[in-house]
């Protein structure tokens, strides 16, 4: 008989499992679990029969953002119905089980289906007995999941406003930034941090870049050194190359505050780190080295024992020389063995097709790399006698005066063109009353070439103003580019071997190399239109002759170099 009447009291009693969640950081740090704990709880006390038996919490949980299948609780409350372990899934809102239009409905019809009941705090039970209730169910979830987007849109759009005004909304700091208290309140008057520069960090920062841009190390070889040097995290470990490359692409160390796409309108010079030339330095060397081996201008590393990385070439076949290193062991007097190694500049299609390359096998590093070394001297020291502004300013005044004029001429032409038009116009009136000495056909065929002019010139008038805009907004980059090779001028004396062989690699184009070690060397764009406008100014009566020539080097008897244009034999 007792054995009966407990079997009675389990078919009464009905096995509750409450589900809490919230999705966003405000709700967890106001921690609204507690909200809907009270609520189930006390709407559980009114049910009878009701009892609790399992609570589980999701903090920072999106009901929209995220799916079932990757919600661990649900996951977990889906276990326990399959092995029949409660009788009601109870939440404060059905909006806690999910947000999602196209999957939530589901999910909560796949638990009515194993026979447990889906109920609300708030709204009472779900119920799939008809086609009108699982209409009514899906256009809820449809509601709760427009809801969001709009919740979500002005979230986006709030944000977007306080990152233009420059102002931190959130998320990881950046290395190189703390947080600081400055003053600044949100709508519930609570006081919210900014950025600032921490010092220690910045100056890691500033070796980051300085070793990728200058020296050309990569992230690894930077992660090593970092290391090597003491640097780390704020964790106490070692910077990772993951974020070395982060730090290398964010523009807020020059003081642009990005999230999203939205970016500060003005540069923050309170937060800036690196100036702005050595980060676009940094981010055209980033898209260079991930550009496939044969295309790319800049090396992927500045290892090895040569100045010359992927920009020497073979003067007699073109194909481009490889660095290999031999060795040569011997033993002294006393018995101690000493090993020297050479370092060579190989053309591999000379030793892969014997007799189809009438160049040398290889060439000494040491002696090819010395002349070079001596060019980029006298280039250097020819360039640090312009001064830049004057350069630049007549360099720019003279391509937009020319351009200023050609649009002028162009306007001047389009107006007496359009008089013409005029005049044929009043020309057709004199015709239509017989005053006019010109026929019909005659004045329809000037008047449709007239038209047809007009039209061109409108096509010149548009490609000049085009041009026009171009050269007056590529004025800062010019400044850059020229200022480039007065810093290159200045600091190859005295900078590491790694930073000459990342300037050699971006001053100089290409290297051919012939029989003797007769050279030809052509120089990248930027120098080369520096060349030509500057340091070869016209003879009275000549006129330019274009780009400038290759340099041609050979070595004499007395192994001094003399520089010569090919030509003309003219010195260089």
């Amino acid at each position: 008989m007792a054995e009966t009447i407990v079997q009675v009291v389990k078919k009464i009693v009905k096995r509750v499992v409450c589900l809490y969640r919230v999705s966003t950081v405000g709700q967890v740090e106001k921690d609204d679990i507690p909200m809907q704990k009270q609520f189930c709880r006390e709407f559980c006390q009114r049910q009878e029969g009701w009892e609790i038996v399992r609570e589980l919490s999701e903090k920072g949980v999106s009901g929209f953002k995220v799916s079932a299948k990757k919600r661990d609780k649900i996951q977990e409350i889906q276990r326990m119905a399959l092995a029949g372990e409660f009788d009601i899934l109870l939440v404060f809102m059905f909006d806690r089980l999910g947000r999602k239009d196209d999957e939530t409905p589901f999910v909560v019809e796949w638990f009515v289906n194993q026979g447990i009941e889906v109920w609300s705090a708030m709204e009472g039970q779900q119920r799939f007995d008809t086609h009108v209730d699982k209409l009514l169910n899906y256009i809820r979830y449809w509601q709760a999941s427009g809801e969001s987007i709009k919740t979500s849109a002005r979230v986006k759009t709030r944000i977007g406003q306080l990152t233009e005004q420059g102002y931190y909304t959130g998320g990881i700091v950046p290395y190189g930034y703390r947080l600081v208290n400055k003053g600044r309140t949100n709508k519930r008057n609570k006081e919210v941090p900014d950025l600032a520069i921490d010092p220690n960090e910045a100056e890691v920062v500033k070796v980051i870049f300085q070793k990728y841009v200058c020296e050309g190390y990569g992230g690894q070889r930077i992660c090593r050194y970092l290391s090597e040097q003491g640097y780390h995290n704020r964790k106490g470990g070692k910077i990772a190359t993951t974020s070395i490359n982060r730090i290398l692409k964010n523009p807020l160390y020059i003081g642009i505050l990005c999230n999203g796409e939205s970016k500060s309108e003005e540069v923050l010079t309170e937060l800036q780190i690196i100036d702005v030339e050595l980060f676009e330095r940094a981010q055209t060397m980033l898209q260079e080295r991930a550009k496939p081996q044969e295309k790319r201008d800049v090396p992927l590393t500045t290892r090895g024992q040569s100045l010359l990385v992927r920009n020497i070439f073979c003067g007699h076949c073109g194909r481009r020389l490889t660095l290999t290193t031999c060795g040569q062991r011997y033993r002294k007097k006393d018995g101690t063995v000493v090993t020297k190694s050479y370092a060579r500049y190989l053309c591999s299609y000379n030793t892969q097709h014997p007799g189809e390359c009438s160049g040398p096998a290889s060439y000494g590093t040491a002696k090819l790399d010395s002349l070079v070394d001596q060019i980029i001297r006298l280039q250097f020291e020819r360039i640090q006698t312009a001064p830049p502004q004057d350069l630049i300013q007549e360099q720019r005044g003279r391509e937009v005066e020319v351009a200023k004029a050609k649009l002028n001429l162009l306007n001047i032409q389009y107006q007496q063109k359009q008089k013409d038009y005029r005049d044929l116009q009043a020309e057709t009136l004199k015709v239509i009353r017989g005053a006019s000495r010109l026929n019909v056909d005659l004045l329809n065929s000037v008047a449709e070439e007239t038209t047809a002019q007009i039209s061109e010139l409108e096509q010149q008038i548009a490609a000049a103003e085009t041009e026009l805009r171009e050269l007056v907004s590529g004025a800062d980059q010019v400044k850059r580019d020229y200022a480039q090779l007065m810093n290159w001028a200045t600091l190859y004396d005295n900078c590491s071997f790694e930073a000459k062989k990342m300037i050699a690699a971006q001053f100089i184009k290409a290297v051919r190399v012939k029989r003797s070690y007769e050279l030809e060397i052509e120089f990248n764009v930027s120098f080369s239109e520096f060349q030509r406008l500057y340091l070869e100014p016209e003879k009275e009566g000549e006129h330019k002759r274009g780009p400038a020539p290759l340099l041609a080097f050979e070595e004499k008897q007395d192994r001094r170099c003399n520089a010569r244009l090919p030509s003309t034999g003219k010195p260089y």
